[in-house]
């Protein structure tokens, strides 16, 4: 048990870092590059996905900071739950807490990827792939339980 907290604090630590280490880049730094496909350019987002909720830019800091702490509060209380989506749970807080980070240090989150080949995409950051990622091992893992659980009904009608 205490191997996935390492593990899970280990992804957590090292995802953060690299993803700080670049939105500092692209928030001092010239690291622009115009790509036939993608590019890499520097946009602050004040609101959460495709700039939803930028009123609240001010806010959403704390707001976020309340949602990872009553998220805490409910692994702590259900440390299965943490057990079994450790690895998740490292990706989820790595991603959240560096993009919350960005809302402290710089007044929104720091994006740099730009996909514009065929149709305008959203632009978007290394932390927001990791809470996708996240997201997608949760559900694959939430599909895979449910199909284990019918066959042993299946099995036992």
């Amino acid at each position: 048990m205490k191997n996935k907290i390492k593990i899970s604090f280990f992804i957590f630590i090292s995802i953060f870092i690299v993803d700080q280490i670049i939105k500092y880049g692209f928030a001092n730094f010239d690291w622009n590059v115009e790509g036939p496909i993608m590019s890499l350019q520097l946009a602050y987002n004040y609101g959460v996905a495709f700039s939803m909720f930028s009123f609240l830019a001010e806010y959403l800091k704390f707001i976020q900071l309340a949602l990872v702490l009553a998220g805490t509060i409910y692994l702590y209380k259900n440390p299965e739950v943490f057990y079994e989506y450790y690895i998740p749970v490292g990706l989820l807080y790595a991603g959240g807490l560096s993009n919350i980070l960005d809302r402290f240090t710089y007044g929104g989150v720091v994006d740099y990827l730009y996909w514009h080949y065929g149709f305008e995409f959203a632009i978007f950051n290394l932390a927001d792939v990791i809470i996708d990622l996240a997201v997608v091992i949760i559900i694959y893992k939430q599909i895979k339980d449910s199909k284990k659980v019918n066959q042993e009904k299946k099995q036992n009608d």
